[in-house]
């Protein structure tokens, strides 16, 4: 028996992290890097723009892995840092620190709520980060969960 699993296509991931790069540009924000992990949690898509700082690939991915691994967008993950600041720093220490629980983090569904990737994007502030997530995701057709149900 062969188990079919949902991912994020090539396609999708390379529309999301475009789109989003030119949702950063056409708002006038700091050059952003945006990350795109398919649902294994492996990198599907990598793009920055000219004049991101070092450390914003690992940002971005941190931002992509925290949610993807915990089920739940960033919005999520920030309160529960804020509301059980013990069991998030269980957390990083059991990731190695490689997850970064704020906003900017976003789970990409399919069309029938299934998640299939997640997009993590850093660079200005995390609220600008997650506007341009949720535009890139909606850019390739698909749906965007950041955590809140009401948004």
């Amino acid at each position: 028996m062969t188990i079919s699993i949902q991912t994020i296509s090539i396609k999708s991931a390379l529309t999301i992290a475009q789109n989003t790069l030119e949702c950063a540009r056409s708002m006038g924000m700091h050059p952003i890097a945006v990350v795109v992990l398919d649902v294994r949690g492996a990198v599907k898509a990598y793009l920055a723009d000219d004049g991101t700082s070092l450390l914003r690939f690992d940002i971005a991915r941190g931002k992509a892995a925290g949610t993807l691994g915990m089920g739940f967008g960033g919005r999520e993950l920030e309160r529960r840092a804020l509301a059980v600041p013990h069991f998030m720093s269980s957390l990083q220490a059991m990731t190695d620190g490689q997850m970064v629980p704020v906003r900017g983090g976003v789970l990409v569904k399919n069309q029938q709520g299934q998640i299939i990737g997640s997009v993590g994007v850093s660079g200005d502030t995390s609220v600008n980060d997650e506007i341009c997530a949720l535009k890139g995701i909606q850019s390739a057709g698909l749906l965007a969960d950041h955590g809140d149900k009401e948004d």
